[in-house]
């Protein structure tokens, strides 16, 4: 078994080749990716050096592969926490300072103890500080105004929101899939 189960996973694109998502970016694990090829679900396009063998086959694993039928993406996004941060760039509306998602947290426009709901069109992405610093007050009352009108996102919108945090490793079979630092001709 390659390095343990862990390594080489599989760039996962839908049957018109863009990625099932970006962020996070569609991956499966070299075992799911070799199951999914047994089942004929998926077409192989780009292959690592390295192969797996059984008494009777070799196979080099896989680490790009597209769906054979097309999975049509949800219309709404779902309304999380995660999709809030995405949708405001991982940055605090109110200071704009960028912060990882655990330094994060989300701040009610129109507070709920003033009616505010939970809802895209009332909650922003807020660092600590200025989330304290606003507490139950409304904009106008404490002169923090969000920097971006709250609002729901298209799914697109946050795939393509998602493009501007490319994960850590990036395989390099992966590039012509994928549209991070990729230099547009002009």
């Amino acid at each position: 078994m390659p390095d343990g189960g862990h390594g080489f996973p599989a760039l996962v694109l839908n049957a018109d080749f863009r990625p099932l998502s970006y962020f996070p970016l569609s991956l499966w694990s070299w075992q799911d990716a070799v199951k999914a090829v047994f089942l004929d679900r998926v077409s192989v396009l780009s292959e690592y050096e390295i192969a797996v063998r059984s008494p009777s086959r070799r196979m080099r694993l896989p680490s790009v592969i597209a769906l054979k039928d097309y999975i049509p993406s949800a219309r709404r996004p779902a309304f999380t926490r995660f999709n809030v941060f995405l949708r405001d760039g991982f940055g605090c509306q109110y200071c704009g300072g960028r912060r990882a998602a655990p330094e994060l947290t989300f701040d009610h426009v129109i507070p709920r103890s003033r009616g505010g709901r939970t809802t895209w069109q009332n909650v922003v992405t807020a660092c600590g500080e200025c989330n304290l610093r606003k507490g139950s007050r409304l904009p106008r009352e404490c002169a923090m105004f969000p920097r971006a009108h709250p609002r729901q996102p298209t799914t697109w919108e946050l795939q393509d929101q998602g493009r501007a945090f490319p994960p850590n490793y990036l395989h390099e079979s992966w590039r012509d899939f994928l549209y991070w630092d990729t230099e547009l001709e002009s």
